[in-house]
């Protein structure tokens, strides 16, 4: 249970900031930088994070459940646990984000893929260091 409140609680913040940054980059915004439009953006950001957990809560779920699936099976290892929840989920998120817009393209892909990656691998990890994970149980045939 503790997974998946990891999952729930870390996926969209980080998602959603990823999200914005990746929009931001596509659009031009970043073209001239100062401190006043540092402030805007995470003022952006911290009005739309109600909308990131609207929309990044259930993803999120799904991420903890494959994290909790691969968990159980006894050769699979903590980092490639980790890598493998990362690649799930930066596929769904690139397939999801990136043929979207005007342009598309390799860029595109892997930006809106790292909103889905690095997420779910930092929520993996987090499991994984604090959170108790039981032992898998073997078959009694």
């Amino acid at each position: 249970m503790k997974r998946y409140l990891v999952f729930a609680l870390v996926v969209p913040f980080i998602g959603g900031f990823l999200l914005l940054l990746a929009t931001t980059y596509q659009s031009g915004y970043w073209a001239e930088t100062n401190a006043a439009e540092v402030a805007k953006l995470f003022a952006v950001f911290f009005k739309t994070l109600q909308f990131a957990y609207l929309f990044g809560f259930m993803p999120a779920l799904m991420f903890g459940a494959v994290d909790d699936i691969l968990c159980n099976v006894k050769k699979i290892g903590p980092v490639l646990r980790m890598l493998l929840v990362g690649l799930i989920a930066f596929f769904a998120a690139a397939l999801t984000y990136a043929s979207r817009g005007a342009e598309a393209g390799l860029v595109q892909f892997l930006m809106y893929g790292l909103v889905g990656f690095v997420p779910a691998v930092i929520a993996s990890w987090l499991v994984h260091k604090y959170v108790e994970e039981g032992q898998p149980v073997a078959s009694s045939t």
